[in-house]
């Protein structure tokens, strides 16, 4: 091995034994090469870079190749990535060079200056996807080092050699597409299944357009859940995203769209309303993810079976449909829309030692939302509010693929309107104490489609999106979702503005509390409000914290907020005024409010525009 020092490879061969060391010309005449082969019977083993975990050795050019058996696959886990990294794009400095579309033959596989890499890596571990596979039987890595020192370690990592058929599908491919699948409900077949994006859990080819057609029996519903989707990292707006899957309520893409996913997601839940469902996955990318690989469940329209939710590793939906007791309950958007729950004897105190479950399922694009209107527990008295070690409420949201709770309320105040995540929440009331004075707890429950926001014209092309026109109405009010009450996490809401020809839109935010901390990134795990003059941009302004007085006007006759919340923490949102101005009626409230009280000749100037415009047009 040419350009390694001595103690590294003798430190790598003792780790590699039982693997081929091969001289090697694949990259350039100085590459060396170190061979793993399920074929020498071991199907996992452990990788590292030279000297691990000390710094590699400069210069070096290694590679490392992968053979499994024909009807394998490779997987590759980083359990510690530390490669030097001068530029964003891994260019100019150190890397690592995924070729996970090489071709084993009768010979070892071998790439050189001209084969494609599907990715390079290097940063650290945070930098780099969770695993890596191989499209067929064979994946090499080249690990490159340049002359400049650095105190990088490395990689160490874990290869295994797993069976492709793990990710067969379990629909029909459509005859003469790519990647079209159908599943449909039968007697004689199972009701439940997998499927993936192309390759999986390789990544995804590009310029990927694929359709999965789910068709139920008249009595089921579809329950598609998104266990992993890698398509790329960030926390990006889905509207600038080129990967995109997108989930219709209905057999074709003109039915409303229940889900769009963009970024990183596991465990992410959906539930029909009829029964079909139509995924759309589009892949338009120079870099391509991982992809996603998904379940689906054709579920009878029964309560013995949909909806059951689990808290603490308990079950609790068939055993609360059991049950006969109004302390237990299951309600679903199908019996009802909306409803009262209230604590046991309500108003009345309840009984001490009361322990019950309250579990909602919507469907759809519907959220559930919870509004207090009374709330009284006992409290143990003390300055300090421990809701642990009292009567307490406690709200349980679906957070990667498991109940999580979002909060714990006690006491007597009255707490903030709540929404869930996603199609399922549930509530757990806890009442060892009471007393004469705890008249426990009255809520209004809510199955809504339009995220608590009233004002505009709902799009059935987003989960959550919403457009303001001009030429409908010139001035009003718009929130973030659930406003006044805490947002939902998990969510992305669009708000398009139209004005016409010479107009702009003026906004005046009254109310702005949304958690994260400037610049209002994923690194700080910050939700955000962002404003654009374009539909799909990459260049936007964005906000968080707690802003006062914010004002903010379009440059265009055209403006775009999006709204985006992570899973993390929760407020208040916003609340904004807006009206579309031509500038020189614009121009005309600035000389009145520079003469008198600004806000009150702003109102009166509003309402005489408004006028004007009505008696001439």
């Amino acid at each position: 091995m040419n350009n390694m020092q001595p103690s590294a490879a003798l430190i790598l061969l003792i780790q590699l034994s039982l693997h081929t060391v091969d001289e090697g010309s694949a990259i350039n005449p100085s590459c060396s090469c170190i061979r793993f082969s399920s074929l020498l019977e071991k199907p996992r083993g452990t990788v590292s870079s030279p000297d691990y975990p000390r710094p590699y050795p400069r210069p070096l050019c290694l590679l490392y190749t992968f053979i499994a058996q024909p009807h394998q696959i490779v997987e590759l886990v980083f359990t510690d990535f530390n490669i030097y990294r001068e530029h964003l794009d891994c260019t100019g400095g150190d890397y690592v060079k995924v070729y996970s579309e090489v071709v084993a033959g009768p010979g070892p596989p071998a790439v050189n200056d001209n084969s494609k890499y599907s990715r390079v890596l290097c940063g650290n571990r945070n930098d780099i996807p969770p695993a890596i596979y191989s499209h067929g039987s064979a994946l090499i890595l080249e690990l490159s080092s340049g002359e400049k020192s650095s105190n990088a370690t490395g990689f160490i990592g874990t290869f295994k050699f797993i069976d492709r058929s793990d990710f067969e599908m379990d629909g029909t491919r459509v005859p003469h597409s790519r990647c079209d699948f159908v599943f449909s409900s039968h007697s004689s077949k199972p009701r439940e299944g997998k499927f993936y994006s192309p390759n999986y859990p390789s990544s995804y080819p590009e310029h990927s357009r694929c359709y999965y057609h789910f068709n139920a029996r008249k009595h089921e519903r579809v329950k598609l859940v998104f266990e992993e989707s890698f398509l790329q990292k960030g926390d990006e707006s889905c509207l600038n995203r080129a990967d995109t899957i997108k989930v219709f309520d209905g057999k074709v893409a003109s039915a409303p769209v229940i889900a769009i996913l963009c970024n990183e997601v596991v465990g992410y839940e959906i539930l029909s309303t009829g029964h079909d469902v139509l995924v759309e996955f589009i892949a338009r990318s120079k870099v391509a993810g991982q992809g996603f690989k998904a379940k689906y469940q054709f579920q009878e329209d029964d309560d013995s079976v949909e909806g059951a939710i689990t808290i603490d590793g308990t079950s609790i939906g068939p055993a609360v449909r059991a049950a006969t007791s109004s302390c237990d309950q299951i309600f679903r958007s199908h019996k009802s829309n909306s409803g009262k729950l209230m604590s046991p004897l309500y108003p009345s105190p309840y009984p001490p030692n009361t322990h019950c479950h309250y579990n909602f399922v919507a469907r759809g694009r519907q959220r559930v939302r919870l509004v207090f209107e009374d709330f009284s527990l006992q409290r143990i008295t003390g300055n300090i509010i421990d809701c642990e070690s009292m009567d307490s409420l406690d709200v349980f949201l679906n957070v990667d693929g498991r109940l999580e709770k979002m909060g714990s309320f006690c006491g007597g105040e009255v707490p903030k309107a709540i929404m869930s995540n996603g199609p399922k929440l549930a509530v757990e009331f806890r009442g060892a104490y009471s007393s004469r004075q705890s008249r426990g707890f009255k809520i209004s429950y809510y199955f809504v489609e339009d995220y608590g926001i009233t004002g505009g014209k709902q799009l059935m092309e987003f989960p959550c999106a919403f457009v303001y026109n001009s030429s409908v109405r010139a001035r009003g009010v718009v929130v973030s979702p659930n406003h006044p009450g805490l947002y939902p996490r998990d969510t992305e809401c669009n708000y398009f503005f139209h004005a016409k020809k010479g107009q702009k839109v003026h906004l005046h935010f009254t109310h702005f509390d949304v958690e994260g901390v400037h610049p209002c990134e994923s690194v700080s795990a910050s939700d955000y409000v962002e404003f654009s003059n374009e539909i799909k941009s990459t260049r936007t302004s964005r906000h968080c914290g707690q802003l006062k007085d914010l004002k903010i006007v379009s440059s265009k006759d055209f403006f775009r907020i999006t709204f985006r919340s992570n899973d993390r923490l929760d407020g208040t949102g916003f609340k904004a005024n807006y009206i579309f101005l031509k500038d020189s009626e614009m121009n005309i409230i600035k000389m009145a409010a520079s003469a008198c009280d600004w806000s009150q000749i702003f109102s009166l100037t509003i309402w005489l525009l408004i006028l004007i415009r009505h008696l001439i047009f």
